[in-house]
Order: structure tokens, then C-alpha cells, then sequence
């Protein structure tokens, strides 16, 4: 008898099955001795659509919501339908005694194996995979201590209320609002309030009336010192400086006070999901789903990595015997970094980070034991890498020491305080790169209480006060774990889905509602938008997944919501109007045509929801380049068929003009096409020539 063990992807199946011995490839599955291993494709199951409850569901009417089916039903993806079969038929082998999830590791996971489960009636025993990295040494010993399936129920049961309530909420509430203002308005019940959130800035920064005010600096021996009174160094009025900076200048300051306090910052924790994105996005610019992308590489592809969708920054105490494996993984691309810990043999400082009852499903992001080859890492892979890596040997290293002086004088009644650093011990700051590092003290001398220092370089500095700044990625993703919006998993996604769906954009980095999102916050109902509301929905999720809440009590809420939330913008009086109407008129139904930003370029579509009417408004540019100017030519069809034109230089070339060059990747796979014989040349030239004589 056989284990049936269904992975996620094709490339994590290929890994388990090479561990497991598996070497029969068949289309859609592995087969080995023991265990035939088959993969998904993502979600191949998903909920049915309003339209397969009822066909009148087809076309959105305001009248026909809510739509609360009574029970939801599940579907399969007719995309990847093909390999849904194959499961189910691999399901039906009487040699087949047991199904062993072996799914992403965390509640999207659980629910991509369980959906299809369900819908080939699985009836024979459930094991469960759970492993936190793809190390084959990670695979081997997660093979040899399999948990019973049973053991997850609750993480599926709050899966399928997550998935249940975006449907009801999101699917209605946007329904809704696209049928009642007669353009495509999309709400959530996470993206809704983290909109907000972005809105509620922009409106501080609009109301914000900036201020004049002055600093006073002067160096007093060796220091430089800020006037400063009640802890404000800030002047509003000009004549009051000027007159102090007159009242001090050339005079004598007298050592009131002089604190000196020995401080010391403890090693950082390793990463999360959130904390990493925040950090890319910081030090690299990188989105959130770019850092979650590239992540997955090094999970998956390079086994670099642990688990990437964590919340938790600690690791469980097991892991303390793994520690030196580590090191000695990462040590070729870090010698000079791990050459002294495998001295001091492995000695971790950072003892705190070992903590059993703050690891949930998964522990921190750290390096596997896997053999480090930089030169297979791409340029962003190595970045992600790096910030990982180095955070990691803080762990192995002291904390940071330093002292700090606080120096206050009093020149004619006046008050100026001077504040230094003085690094003792940079501990684990020399792994972190010079970034990291603080400058020395830059003027510190023997300070002695009540003793007199000449006062120089009176200066005042005009300033104005600022407003705060508009959000970027990382501090989006700060303020959605501060309420608990969304999971480390799912934050990167409800981003991009407020950029793709035209209510922000992002210009130098940083976050602007558009006119379309400003009045979408005004239409949308004021619950929808409280990040309180969302985050007890996370919470009671969290709950439901560890068994201490009831996922129909839920649902029930939920619905109650949904018909709630339909009913006030039913009711509503406010009004809408498209940003992006534009003069022209639609040739097939004469509605006004909007323009819309694609990542393809400028589209003129229809504002008529029943017309699919759609052009494009420039021309498409293609990646041949002007010979002229090197800018995009525009791609054209005319009656001689497809060319290129540079308006600017005024060039047409015909498509047929240029050879086509392919790239490396499809190189390789005509290599691999054709090299199945050995008796003539290896250039893709002498392989193809030889093909043609063969086939004469």
C-alpha cells in the first residue's frame, strides 16, 4: 500500500518526491515504492460564484442583493481542471491507503488541500506534513514524525470563515456600491480600512498651515549646544531669538549639570514576514510583494531560507542544537562574519530569541543548513538574503554598548544643553554593515560641574514646521499590524490590490489616494472602514484556529453584517462622480468613454457597465528600439501587417525587417529538444541542422 502526498507546486513536489525516492515521472504525479507524490496548482478549488447559485446572478443588480447562499458551495478552477482530475483519479487507486497534506505550511495551505479533499470525497485517513523549511534534511525528519490530519481541523474551519467572509463582504459590498454609482468601486474587509488609513493622512496634510521658527546653536568648548526651555528647542517669535543670540554671544557658559549614563541595546530578534518587508522596503525600496517573491526563491527554489509567511520572531528551543549547522551553511558566503563565532563555538548571546510559547505555527525567518552558493543567487535574492543572514549572526554577538552625556549650561539665564554618544562596544552591530554603525562622539572633554566655557558660533537657524509624511510601503504595513489588518501572508496582496484597482498610487515611494479612492472613503459604509472592526475579525479567525471560538457563530455575525452593510449604501443619498470620464463617446452604445491606466499602457472603456466597449488609447510600445533616437517604437497593424514606428525621428520599420533573436531560456530548451544524439556538434546551429537532414 501507498501514501498519496499532495504538495502545493510542481517544484516543492519535485524536491519531495526526489527525497522519497520517487523516480517514476508521470504527467501529473511521482511514483516511488512507498509514496506517489501529486501537487496542486495554487487553489484548484475555489467558491462558487453568485451566477451558479442563480443564472439571473450573471448580471449586478442593485435589487438582487445581498446574495447570502444558504450553504457555500465549492468549484473547481476550470483553468487547472486537468490536474484536478488527476488527483481524483489517483484518489480512486485501491492501492492508495492514506492522503498526507504536504501543502504550505499555515492556513492558505491547509485550505488549498482540504478543498480538494472535500470535493473528491476523500473518506481515508488525513496525515499532515508541517515543516518550516525545504532542506531535504527538513523533509526527512518531517516524513518520520507525520501529525494526524485531525490536528488542523480548527486551522481549515478558520481558513473557510476567512474565505467565506471576503466573499460575503467583499463580493456584495462591491457589487453594491458598482451598481448603485454606476462605475467599478471595490471594498473589503481588509482593504476598505487600510484605504482609510491612507486617506486619514493625506487629509492631515491637507489641513496642515505650516509655521516659522528659529534654533539657537552655539559651541560652548569643545560641544555644540541647542538653547533649549521647558524641552522645547523651538522659537516662534524672530525678535526673541535675535535678542538671546545677542544676550549669549562671547559670553561665559557654567556647567549646571552633567549626566553621564551607561547604556546597552539588545540584539534584534529575527524576522518576521512584516519586519522584513518593512525593512526592504526601507533599505532597497522594494514592494511588499516584490520582498514576499523573492523570499519565496530562497525558500522554495534555493532552500535558503525557512518558512517565509510567519508572524513570530522568535524560535522554539529544539532549534538551539541547530544553531552551529546554520552557521556553518551561510559560512562561505560570510567567513570573515562566522570565522569567530565558530570560536567562541557557536556561543549565542542573544538567549531571549529560544521561547517556545511565542512561536505559533511558525518560527522566525532565519539561514537553513543549506550549502550557501552566492553566485546562484540573483542581485535582489542576494539583498533579501543578506538582510536575513545578518540578522541572524546578531544573535551570536554581544549587545551594542554605549554612554551617553547630557551636558545642560546656563549662559546669562539662558539654558543650552548638549547631548554626545560614545560607543563602548559595537557588539552586534559590526554584522549589520556601516549603515548601522554610530559615529563617535565628536567633541566629548573633561566636563567638570560649575566650571566656566567659553561661548562661540552663536548662529540662528530659520526652519518651518512640517507636516507628517504620506505613508510608504513599510509604514503601510506597520500601521496594518498595528490593527491587525490582514495576516503577514495576505498584507503584500491588499496593497497591490488598492494600486490595481486605481484608489492609490505610488509616486517616489510613498502612498497618494487618487480622486477615485477620496470618493470611494465617502461613499463606503463608516464600519467598513474601522481597522478596530477588521482586527477583532482577525483575532476571532485566530481563535476559531486554535479551537477556542465557534466558526458558525462567525458566519453568522458575518452575514448579519453583509445584509447590514447592503442595506446602508441601498439607502444612501450621497453621490459619485467618475474621475476619469473623458468627452469622447462610446461608438457602440454612445455612453461617455473613461480612461484608464493599465500596466499595458492608457485604455478608452466604456462607463456603461453593460457595453464591454475598450480601445486603446496610445499606441502599444514595443521592445524594439528607435536606430535613431533608442527611445520604444510604437507598434502598428496596417494592411501590410504588424511595423514599428518612431513618431519623433519619423522611422517605420516592418516587423519582418528584424530577425527574431531568442533568449537564453529558449536556447536551452531547444538544446535539450534536439541534443538526444551525441555523434555531431553541440551548437544549437549544428543540432538544428542535423534535425532537418534526419527528418528528410
Amino acid at each position: 500500500m501507498k501514501s498519496l502526498v499532495l504538495a502545493e507546486k510542481p517544484s516543492v513536489a519535485r524536491d519531495l518526491a526526489r527525497v522519497l525516492g520517487c523516480t517514476h515521472q508521470h504527467k501529473s504525479y511521482i511514483e516511488g515504492k512507498q509514496y506517489i507524490v501529486t501537487w496542486a496548482l495554487g487553489h484548484l478549488i475555489e467558491l462558487k460564484m453568485p451566477e451558479h447559485y442563480d443564472k439571473k446572478y450573471k448580471n449586478w443588480n442593485l435589487d438582487d442583493l445581498p446574495i447570502i447562499p444558504q450553504k457555500m458551495g465549492l468549484k473547481v478552477i476550470k483553468k487547472t481542471s486537468h490536474q484536478f482530475k488527476a488527483i481524483e483519479g489517483l484518489a480512486k487507486r485501491k492501492d492508495i491507503k492514506e492522503c498526507i497534506i504536504a501543502t504550505d505550511a499555515g492556513r492558505e495551505g491547509e485550505l488549498v488541500a482540504r478543498w480538494i479533499l472535500e470535493k473528491i470525497h476523500w473518506k481515508k485517513p488525513i496525515k499532515r506534513l508541517w515543516i518550516s523549511s525545504q532542506t531535504d534534511k527538513a523533509i526527512k525528519e518531517g516524513f518520520k514524525q507525520l501529525k494526524p490530519g485531525k490536528q488542523f481541523d480548527d486551522l481549515y474551519h478558520s481558513a473557510i470563515c476567512r474565505a467565506e467572509a471576503d466573499w460575503l463582504i467583499g463580493l456584495n459590498v462591491t457589487r453594491a456600491l458598482t451598481t448603485k454609482y454606476k462605475d467599478p468601486l471595490s471594498a473589503g474587509r481588509v482593504q476598505t480600512p487600510t484605504l482609510a488609513m491612507i486617506f486619514e493622512r493625506e487629509q492631515t496634510i491637507q489641513k496642515f498651515v505650516p509655521k516659522e521658527y528659529w534654533n539657537i546653536r552655539a559651541d560652548i568648548g569643545k560641544l555644540s549646544a541647542n538653547w533649549e526651555k521647558n524641552n522645547e528647542q523651538r522659537l516662534f517669535d524672530k525678535s526673541t531669538a535675535e535678542h538671546i543670540l545677542e544676550k549669549v554671544n562671547g559670553k561665559k557658559a557654567i556647567l549646571k549639570q552633567i549626566e553621564r549614563k551607561k547604556k546597552s541595546e539588545p540584539q534584534p530578534l529575527p524576522y518576521d514576514l512584516t519586519e522584513l518587508q518593512r525593512d526592504a522596503n526601507r533599505r532597497f525600496g522594494f514592494s511588499a510583494k516584490k520582498t514576499l517573491n523573492v523570499l519565496q526563491r530562497l525558500y522554495e527554489q534555493h532552500k535558503l531560507v525557512t518558512y517565509p509567511r510567519t508572524d513570530s520572531r522568535y524560535l522554539t528551543t529544539d532549534m538551539m542544537a541547530t544553531m552551529i549547522d546554520r552557521l556553518q551553511g551561510m559560512a562561505s558566503g560570510y567567513m570573515d562574519e562566522v570565522r569567530p563565532l565558530f570560536a567562541a563555538k557557536g556561543k549565542i548571546f542573544a538567549r531571549r530569541v529560544f521561547n517556545n510559547e511565542k512561536v505559533t505555527d511558525h518560527h522566525a525567518i532565519i539561514p537553513t543548513e543549506q550549502r550557501l552558493n552566492l553566485s546562484e543567487l540573483d542581485t535582489d535574492e542576494r539583498k533579501i538574503y543578506d538582510l536575513i543572514a545578518r540578522r541572524f549572526l546578531t544573535l551570536f554577538l554581544p549587545a551594542y554598548e554605549y554612554e551617553t552625556i547630557h551636558a545642560t549650561f546656563d549662559v546669562e539665564g539662558e539654558t543650552f544643553t548638549a547631548k554626545e554618544k560614545v560607543i563602548i562596544d559595537l557588539g552586534f552591530k559590526k554584522v549589520l554593515g556601516k549603515e548601522e554603525t554610530v559615529p563617535e562622539a565628536n567633541g566629548e572633554e573633561n566636563l567638570v560641574k560649575g566650571q566656566a566655557y567659553s561661548v562661540r558660533n552663536v548662529t540662528i537657524h530659520q526652519k518651518w514646521t512640517e507636516p507628517p509624511q504620506r505613508y510608504t510601503e513599510a509604514d503601510v504595513l506597520s500601521q496594518m499590524e498595528k490593527f491587525g489588518l490582514g495576516t503577514p501572508a495576505t498584507r503584500a496582496e491588499i496593497i497591490e490590490r488598492l494600486v490595481e484597482t486605481e484608489v492609490v498610487e505610488r509616486r517616489n515611494g510613498r502612498f497618494h489616494p487618487t480622486k477615485k479612492g477620496k470618493q470611494l472613503i465617502e461613499l463606503v459604509n463608516e464600519e467598513l472602514k474601522s481597522p478596530e472592526l477588521t482586527a477583532k475579525w482577525e483575532q476571532e479567525l485566530e481563535r476559531i484556529s486554535k479551537g477556542k471560538a465557534n466558526p458558525k457563530t462567525f458566519l453568522q455575525k458575518i452575514r448579519r453584517q453583509t445584509e447590514q452593510l447592503v442595506s446602508e449604501i441601498k439607502s444612501s443619498e450621497k453621490t459619485y462622480r467618475a474621475h476619469n470620464l473623458t468627452g469622447s463617446k462610446c461608438p457602440e452604445c454612445n455612453s461617455f468613454l473613461k480612461e484608464r491606466n493599465t500596466k499595458e499602457g492608457k485604455f478608452l472603456v466604456c462607463s456603461n457597465l453593460d457595453c464591454r466597449y475598450r480601445r486603446r488609447k496610445d499606441p502599444k510600445l514595443s521592445n524594439r528600439r528607435c536606430p535613431q533616437c533608442h527611445k520604444k517604437m510604437e507598434m502598428h497593424e496596417g494592411k501590410a501587417g504588424l511595423y514599428f514606428q518612431c513618431r519623433p525621428c519619423n522611422i517605420v520599420e516592418k516587423a519582418e525587417e528584424r530577425k527574431k533573436t531568442i533568449n537564453k531560456r529558449e536556447e536551452r530548451k531547444l538544446l535539450q529538444k534536439y541534443s538526444q544524439k551525441d555523434d555531431f556538434g553541440t551548437s544549437l546551429g549544428d543540432l538544428l541542422k542535423q534535425a532537418l537532414q534526419d527528418k528528410k
